[in-house]
Formats: structure tokens, sequence, C-alpha cells
């Protein structure tokens, strides 16, 4: 049975503190299968493409260059950032609300953690021309982002054939966890430097939705070091 069909407060308390929360705890990853079930997933499906099909989608940016080096050497796909709250997107506003209420349940069980706040949605298509991603960290420099939520939307995905996997190296550990982007998955993991990924290369269309969510906090911290960095920058330029 489709979850969201019999899904309650109670039941995501269950799914977050029975599941969630220990494995997130344990391994540093937890990924959750049939989260919204066939109808609300094609939904959401239907949304994404709609936005790909009608040119909304553009390169991912890098937050740096590398002289020499093409940005799809080190990233492929192609994204859209939403709130959830623009037309056209009611399916997604509601896998949001889930993911929402999903986290604030496992908030306060996560060793004192602050969340409160996140991303708007990352909406992702890696083209099928091999496009991935390279080894990265979501979060190498305390910018807040305290736990990354990446949601699949790939029917009949077949690893072997399609590739597309995302592989995380938990830090510290002397194995690989591969992460096939099936349809309907909802994938939790760290966003720091415990958990460094990497999206293989990609041989059919691939869609996700990624949101982060943040540690108050650090996200705070991370504005103020902002500010006083652009602070200092136009007292140097203005001297």
């Amino acid at each position: 049975m489709p979850f969201i069909e019999h899904v309650s407060d109670s039941d995501l308390e269950r799914l977050a503190l029975e599941r969630v929360v220990p494995t997130l705890l344990s391994r540093g990853y937890c990924y959750v299968d049939g989260l919204l079930g066939e109808v609300a997933g094609d939904a959401v499906l239907d949304q994404v493409k709609e936005m790909h099909r009608s040119g909304q989608l553009q390169d991912g940016r890098l937050a740096g260059s590398v002289p020499g080096v093409h940005r799809r050497s080190i990233r492929g796909d192609k994204i859209a950032w939403v709130s959830g709250s623009e037309r056209g997107c009611e399916a997604i506003s509601f896998l949001l609300n889930l993911i929402d209420k999903l986290i604030s349940v496992c908030a306060r069980r996560l060793g004192g953690k602050a969340i409160r706040e996140r991303s708007e949605a990352m909406v992702a298509c890696y083209p099928g021309n091999g496009a991935g991603y390279v080894k990265h960290v979501d979060n190498p420099n305390c910018d807040g982002r305290c736990i990354t939520c990446i949601y699949y939307l790939n029917k009949n995905w077949d690893a072997k054939e399609h590739g597309g996997v995302l592989r995380i190296f938990p830090e510290g550990e002397p194995y690989v966890a591969d992460i096939k982007p099936l349809f309907d998955r909802l994938l939790f993991f760290w966003s720091d430097r415990r958990n460094p990924h990497e999206v293989q290369p990609s041989y059919s269309t691939r869609y996700a939705i990624t949101v982060w969510y943040f540690d108050s906090e650090e996200r705070a911290e991370a504005k103020r070091r902002f500010r006083d960095r652009t602070a200092q920058q136009q007292g140097s330029s203005s001297s």
C-alpha cells in the first residue's frame, strides 16, 4: 500500500523514530522507499518533466572555477530552484510539506541540532548523455547545511544499464554506499564532510529533487562571517 494513502502524524513519527533517526545516527545516511505511492509520485514526476520540457532547467552552477576545466566535466545536471508555491508545482509542494514534517520529528533527536529552516527545492535533471557529478561534499565549510534530502523520480531504472548511482564515501569507513535513484525513494544524509559523494554517469534521463535542512546556529554564524568578509572587502576597496 502506498505510504501516503494511510499517512498520519503517528505514522510519520514512527517512520522517523524507528528508521530515519537511528539509521542516520549510526550510518550517516538512510533511505525510504514508496514514500508517496504511484499516484502522488507520478504527479510530482509529471510536474518535473513539464519544467524540463518548457526549458525551465538551466545548467547547474559551480561554487568556483578551475582554469582549463569545463563545468560539464564536474557536474552535468540542469536545475531549477522552486519554493513549491509556483503554479504547476502543487505536487512538489505536497512532497516538500511531507519531508518538512518528517524532518521536524527527526530534528529533536539528532544530537541537539537546531533545524528550523531549509533551502528551496533544487529540481535536477541529468540528461542521459553520460552526465554526472564528481566526488564532492555539500557543506565543506560550515555554511549551515546539515541534512541533504533527495527524492528520486526514475521509473524502471536499471543501474547496470542506466548508471546514475549516487555513491557515498562515508568518512573513516572501508566501504562505499551505492544508492540507486529509484522512483519514489527519499534519501537522507549528513551534508558535511562525513559524506563525500558523487553521481556516477547517467545514460538515461535522471530526475531528482533535493532540499537542504539548516542547522540554525551554524547558518547564522555563516551569515555573520559573510557579512564581516563583505564589509572588510568594501573597506579595502574604498581605502
